[in-house]
């Protein structure tokens, strides 16, 4: 039975090789897979879940966020995420959604910003943070719109120009940086590619795609999480949810790659 079971395996290892081939052949074989997979993307059972608890009356003040507004006005979803960062003349800073969702909460149905912050960025293997559910819901309403990034109010430039010095910049006991793993194309770690960010059509495929399922945590994760990893394998100290760090990095990303049709959630590995 042994001696069987090996043969079965070799067989179907076998197979997957000529299953594999023909994708092989035709350049990345990854990029080909991780198409095939956002067809039928486990992402898209969050948005649900991110629907149902936006109109849900919910925290102290046991209210929804129908009221809140993401730039285009209280409760306006359609095209909203695709403009982010930007300016709030209500918080007198530039915000990016996760931020933006952050105040709403706090402001409107009054949870402790602390607390949301903790949560934020679930375990691995879990059913994922309200945040997470949201911010993909939100985002999900601007699918099939091209992001547009303006650069209009002095501290939306601002937050822009810091962004750029924050991806140029190598720091830390590594003398790391953004650029030097994103800074050039047909670079990868292990299995990942490195999507060149340098090039417009890395830019894109950045602002377009987040947030994203990620197959090796089995949830949903956000445009924070990702910077917050990179900043963790660059051996800086860990990013804070919700700062001018992250925001900042958002926006020079999200400008950079407008005119990006939007299509979330993406698949990461």
């Amino acid at each position: 039975m042994e001696k069987m079971r090996s043969i079965g395996l070799a067989l179907g290892a076998v197979a997957l090789f000529a299953m594999a081939a023909p994708a092989m052949s035709q350049g990345n074989d990854l990029s080909v897979g991780r198409k095939m997979l956002v067809e039928d993307n486990p992402g898209d059972l969050w948005i649900d879940i991110g629907k149902e608890l936006f109109y849900q009356k919910r925290g102290p003040k046991k209210a929804s966020l129908e009221q809140c507004d993401f730039g285009l006005g209280a409760g306006k979803l359609e095209g909203a995420a695709a403009r982010m960062p930007r300016y709030f003349a209500d918080t007198d800073r530039v915000e990016d959604l996760e931020s933006r969702l952050l105040t709403c909460m706090t402001r409107l149905q009054g949870f402790d910003r602390k607390g949301l912050v903790k949560q934020a960025i679930s375990r691995p293997r879990s059913k994922g943070s309200d945040i997470e559910a949201l911010a993909l819901y939100i985002t999900s309403r601007s699918n099939g719109m091209k992001v547009n990034v303006t650069l209009s109010h002095q501290k939306e430039y601002d937050m822009y120009k810091a962004g750029e010095y924050l991806f140029y910049r190598r720091s830390g006991q590594t003398d790391f940086g953004c650029v030097q793993c994103h800074g050039e194309p047909d670079k990868r770690i292990r299995l990942q590619d490195l999507i060149n960010m340098t090039s417009k059509a890395g830019a894109q495929e950045v602002a377009s795609t987040w947030p994203a399922y990620r197959g090796a945590h089995y949830v949903v994760r956000t445009m924070q999480w990702r910077l917050n990893d990179c900043v963790w394998q660059m051996r800086l100290p860990d990013l804070e949810y919700g700062t001018d760090y992250s925001i900042a990095l958002t926006t020079f990303l999200n400008h950079r790659g407008n005119d990006a049709v939007m299509q979330v959630p993406g698949f990461k590995r």
